[in-house]
């Protein structure tokens, strides 16, 4: 009991942490995002985010009023049940909706009613716990999708060339929704729910990384180029930043199906890890 009380109250910390503080590589990124921006707009828009920012730290208080919906990633030793886990991150959730505060975010589809914050939660087996959490707002949530390749309406084939295509495509018809700066997961191959996971778990990369797959590495860079030369910048509203950073990840695929997963998140990209 003692042990689970104590994991509750991780939990806890660890949501106060994800809605208030930006990851340093997050937070570092708009700010090298501002000393190169020379439209005045954007300028103004990314010194509004990083106040924003302090402010939330300062005043300990949720970086944005969507606080998101909490989706887990959890690694488990076989010695912990996946329904205790589960029960130890609802008991989390409600406390964490109550105190940090947190904006009730999950309602019954076709009633609206709302249901306070229900978690989405993965596990996977491991030797020993982490835990991690993403917490995804309904904007940039709205603007992620999945395409299938070949797509003759953007005359994208099976190939890097396809996925980029797309990725392009869903950026110029985000425009500012979504909140950018934004950051983009990738995942190619796999089926439908594959991807759509696959793709968002992308996002706990750090922004500066490099991907391990030379070839996968030089089209995320060289992509990220592309997405800023749109000019659609800071919240829609012009500049040389409209996303910090692309990450894909390849997944088997059947041999009939070829899915591109996109993700995005804001330029509140909240994700906080511990053990």
């Amino acid at each position: 009991m003692a042990q689970a009380e104590k994991l509750i109250n991780k939990i806890v910390d660890l949501y106060l942490k994800t809605a208030i503080e930006i990851p340093d590589d997050v937070f570092t990124a708009l700010k090298k995002a501002r000393n190169i921006e020379s439209n005045s707009i954007a300028k103004e828009t990314l010194d509004t985010i990083l106040a924003n920012i302090n402010l939330a730290k300062k005043e300990s208080k949720p970086l944005c009023q969507d606080t998101g919906v909490s989706i887990f990633y959890i690694k488990r030793p076989i010695s912990l049940k996946e329904e205790d886990l589960k029960e130890i991150i609802r008991k989390a959730t409600e406390i964490a909706t109550k105190n940090i505060p947190l904006r009730p975010n999950t309602v019954e589809s076709l009633s609206g009613r709302s249901l306070d914050n229900k978690p989405v939660i993965h596990f996977e087996e491991s030797d020993k716990l982490e835990i991690h959490l993403l917490l995804k707002g309904g904007g940039s949530e709205n603007i992620s999708g999945i395409y299938s390749l070949p797509d003759q309406s953007l005359n994208a084939d099976r190939d890097l060339a396809g996925v980029r295509k797309c990725i392009l495509d869903a950026v110029f018809h985000a425009q500012g929704k979504g909140c950018p700066p934004c950051i983009i997961g990738v995942a190619v191959g796999g089926n439908l729910e594959d991807v759509a996971s696959a793709s968002k778990k992308q996002l706990f990369r750090k922004i500066n990384d490099n991907n391990t797959n030379l070839e996968l590495n030089n089209f995320e860079k060289t992509t990220l180029r592309m997405v800023n030369q749109l000019g659609i910048g800071a919240m829609g509203l012009g500049g040389k930043t409209t996303a910090l950073g692309i990450k894909l990840v390849e997944i088997p695929r059947h041999p009939a199906s070829f899915f591109v997963g996109i993700s995005f998140s804001c330029w509140c990209l909240r994700r906080q890890s511990c053990d």
